[in-house]
């Protein structure tokens, strides 16, 4: 039985050491996935409520257009959630999963809470940030727990069904940011991600098991982090496609920070905005599935590759008809839809293409990936959207000059060969 990989829990379900037994597949699974989503959800239930936001801390005075300064909120939350991504991998391998988990969610709480009294704009950016810290350091233990508990095609069967679930919260977010502002001020917005931040508390406190051994745990080495940290730039195809990443990814949150702007002042869907936000997030779990059932037959390269150029191309021809014939939503959302799907072809390939040559130090690999990911996107993302002049086309020109800009890394990472199928 050489093609069975074994997981790291044993029959018993109960870990060495460890003063409670791991949860059953199912529960873990939706652990897991609220775990991630910690962060999806800091993200996405704020989106309706910027502009609100933007007028009670002074942005904008109330009847104004929105101040593009309001996707700050966002921004600032997602540079937080990138940079110390690289700081809580080695905290959690030298001193458990448990412990930085509930450091990381109690922050997460604690930030939640006290955005709510934040009145001054630079102050409730401050916290945001704070609150993205946390975020990234519940992620990266989550990942890192089922790095323990499971090996090889067990790990990828998990981990495709926690990506499953987890692929719900950016459709369902929006709407449910909207459905309390129907009812309450924005500030109930940040109760809810604290209340969720509680019943993951709560939930892990009760259920979750140390996952990491004594025996396995790993010095604070500055010396061999560095080391790792050099592979990786040395590594052409790791460091390639890490570049690709941070650049691509760079448009899918300048949509995310204007998508309200978007939907608000060009095309009056204010009331409805979290319905099409919810039709373009579901086109991406569609593909995102649809990735899952043919890249072991068509390959990582062919696939992600491909939809590149879709995006590219699409996103030109959206450029094209919104400078010659006006902005048409019946015309915007379905051409806009098929650009953002093709996010669900590119991530998952364009990560495991960057992963494949440094197996031995796929946990550093990881951080420094999602570090560097994270961060040079927000900060492209960012420039994008702050382009915004009540017109979708300095958004979508900025999609096509990211996805020409990652053309011509990839032609540079594998030699000028495309579509490869290897």
């Amino acid at each position: 039985m050489a093609d069975q990989e074994p997981t790291a829990i044993p029959p018993t379900g109960v870990l060495p050491g460890a003063k409670r037994p791991v949860p059953g597949r199912s529960e873990l699974v939706v652990m897991i996935a609220g775990l991630m989503a910690l962060n999806a959800f800091g993200i996405d239930v704020m989106l309706p409520a910027l502009n609100q936001i933007a007028h009670d801390v002074g942005l904008t005075a109330p009847g104004m257009e929105s101040d593009n300064r309001q996707q700050m909120i966002i921004f600032s939350y997602v540079l937080g959630f990138g940079a110390p991504q690289i700081i809580w991998g080695p905290i959690s391998d030298r001193f458990g999963r448990r412990g930085p988990l509930f450091v990381a969610i109690i922050g997460y709480i604690i930030t939640a809470f006290a955005c709510i009294v934040m009145r001054d704009f630079h102050a409730l950016l401050l916290m945001r940030f704070t609150q993205g810290v946390f975020a990234s350091g519940g992620r990266l233990v989550a990942v890192s727990i089922v790095r323990d508990l499971f090996a090889g095609r067990s790990m990828a069967r998990f981990m495709s069904l926690v990506m499953t679930i987890f692929m719900v919260v950016p459709i369902l977010a929006p709407g449910i940011g909207q459905l309390v502002l129907l009812f309450a001020p924005w500030e109930a917005i940040f109760v809810v991600l604290g209340i969720f931040g509680m019943i993951m508390l709560g939930w892990t406190w009760m259920r979750l098991p140390e996952t990491l051994p004594e025996s396995a745990r790993q010095p604070l080495n500055l010396g061999a982090a560095m080391s790792a940290y050099g592979q990786i730039l040395k590594s052409r195809v790791t460091f390639g496609y890490m570049c690709v990443s941070g650049v691509i990814f760079g448009a899918l949150f300048s949509f995310i920070a204007s998508s309200e702007q978007i939907f608000r002042e060009i095309f009056g869907q204010t009331e409805t905005f979290a319905l099409w936000f919810a039709g373009i997030a579901g086109t991406l779990a569609c593909a995102n599935f649809l990735n899952s059932r043919i890249v072991e037959k068509v390959g990582m390269r062919r696939i992600s590759q491909t939809a590149l150029f879709v995006f590219t191309i699409g996103a030109a021809v959206l450029s094209a008809i919104s400078y010659f014939y006006g902005e048409h939503l019946y015309i915007f959302f379905p051409l806009f839809a098929l650009c953002f799907g093709c996010f669900g072809l590119m991530g998952s390939n364009f990560s495991a293409l960057a992963m494949e040559p440094l197996g031995k130090i796929a946990g550093t690999a990881s951080a420094a990936y999602g570090f560097a990911t994270t961060t040079v996107s927000s900060l492209i993302g960012m420039a994008i959207s702050s382009q915004y002049n009540g017109s979708t086309i300095p958004i979508t020109l900025g999609f096509v000059c990211l996805g020409l800009a990652s053309l011509v890394i990839i032609l540079i990472t594998e030699k000028g060969q495309l579509f490869s199928s290897r």
